[in-house]
């Protein structure tokens, strides 16, 4: 049997003669970068739908550092923690090639999200698929993996990516302010409050307890309902917290900001 040009002396076991670290190093020095890591966690964006939504809304940060001749990486808080996002990285080798980079820079779990068509109806859109494994009929993996039919996902994360889908709770920021008498036009009026904790009572039980992070970031997993949350320890001056009442829908991890109102007039 005459084997394809595409799978002619290949040798998956092999070191890469490319090396992104090299590339990523020469971009740097030609646009005047200092080596900066990327988030951990890092998503592929293809549609291009959610990195235009997250700057409209003011969400996300184009990350400076980022050498890319080709992309721009953006940042922005999900579920308390800082992530990266590259739009519109469509086809196999130019994803391949942003993902080589992107881990290269210090990224360790990326994600492709992006939207599908519904051949077979398998419920009401929209919904989310997660792919455990994939037809390899787009060649470019033929050149870092052994011939196979399909390419398997790390079981692992699949079952991970399928819990997390069901589960449910609220993320955000929370933040103290006034924190001057006089609040002036452009400079902040309020602060993040590190360190507050937030606790959420359901039928009038406490269930769930959540203490504010790095830039007043929280995050917390709650079932569905609704739930009274309140900050502990009480504010001894102002009016306190808001909101003071939320829902929780199920399968939904949405942002909800809080604000401790400090008293300050």
């Amino acid at each position: 049997m005459v084997i394809p040009p595409i799978l002619d002396n290949k040798h998956p076991s092999m070191p890469s003669v490319f090396a992104p670290a090299a590339l990523l190093r020469e971009a740097r020095r030609q646009k005047g970068l200092d080596t900066v890591a990327v988030p951990p966690v890092c998503i592929l964006d293809p549609d291009g739908d959610l990195v235009r939504q997250l700057r409209q809304s003011g969400m996300a940060q184009p990350f400076a550092g980022w050498p890319c001749y080709h992309t721009e990486l953006d940042t922005f808080d999900l579920g308390g923690h800082r992530v990266g996002i590259v739009g519109r990285v469509v086809g196999a080798s130019f994803a391949v090639l942003v993902a080589e980079e992107l881990f290269a820079s210090g990224c360790q779990l990326l994600v492709s999200l992006t939207s599908a068509g519904q051949i077979v109806p398998a419920g009401q859109p929209p919904y989310f698929v997660v792919i455990d494994r994939s037809l390899r009929d787009e060649g470019t993996s033929y050149h870092y993996a052994p011939p196979s039919e399909f390419a398997e996902a790390d079981p692992t994360l699949v079952k991970k990516a399928a819990m997390a889908l069901d589960q449910s709770g609220l993320h955000g920021v929370v933040t103290r302010g006034p924190t001057t008498p006089v609040c002036q036009v452009g400079k902040p009026c309020s602060a993040p409050a590190v360190g507050a904790v937030l606790v959420f009572s359901h039928s009038g039980k406490v269930v769930a307890r959540v203490r504010a992070g790095a830039g007043g970031r929280y995050a917390v997993r709650l079932r569905s309902g609704y739930y009274a949350v309140r900050v502990s320890p009480t504010p001894k001056v102002g009016s306190g917290l808001r909101p003071l009442q939320v829902r929780v829908r199920a399968g939904v991890f949405r942002r909800l900001d809080f604000e401790i109102d400090t008293g300050i007039r």
